[in-house]
C-alpha cells in the first residue's frame, strides 16, 4: 500500500498555531475544525477553519457551537472567528477527536452561515 500524505478535509479537527495573533482573537496552538474541503486544502496548501476552545466565556456566546467530547468534556466551535492558514506552514496535524459529527458540523455551518450568508 502506498504511503499517502495526509491532508486536512472538511470536518477534520486538527492542531494548528494560530500565532501570531491581536486583540481578542484566539492564539497559540489550537484544535481547528475544517470547513475548506480537501481538494481545496492540497491544492493550495490553505486550510480554512473555525478555533475550537474551552474557554468557558463561550457558554453565552451565540455564534459557538458546543460539542461534547467521548469523556464528556465540553468544547465549543467559534464560529465568529474563521480563519485561513498555511496549513502546511505552520505543521498542522491530526488532532486525537478526528472529524466532527455530521450533526454538530451542520449546526457550525447554519451558525456561520448567519455571519457571512454564504448559502442562500
Amino acid at each position: 500500500m502506498a504511503n499517502q500524505r495526509w491532508v486536512p478535509d472538511r470536518r477534520d479537527v486538527i492542531w494548528i498555531d494560530f500565532n501570531p495573533h491581536a486583540g481578542s482573537e484566539i492564539g497559540i496552538a489550537v484544535r481547528s475544525l475544517v470547513i475548506s474541503p480537501r481538494a481545496f486544502n492540497e491544492r493550495t496548501s490553505i486550510v480554512i477553519g473555525l478555533p475550537m476552545t474551552h474557554a468557558e466565556q463561550h457558554e453565552s456566546n451565540p455564534f459557538a457551537v458546543p460539542w461534547t467530547g467521548a469523556k464528556g468534556e465540553v468544547g465549543y466551535i467559534v464560529a465568529n472567528q474563521p480563519k485561513s492558514f498555511d496549513w502546511q506552514a505552520r505543521a498542522a496535524k491530526p488532532h486525537p477527536w478526528k472529524r466532527a459529527p455530521e450533526g454538530v458540523f451542520d449546526q457550525t455551518c447554519e451558525t456561520l452561515n448567519q455571519i457571512i450568508s454564504i448559502c442562500e
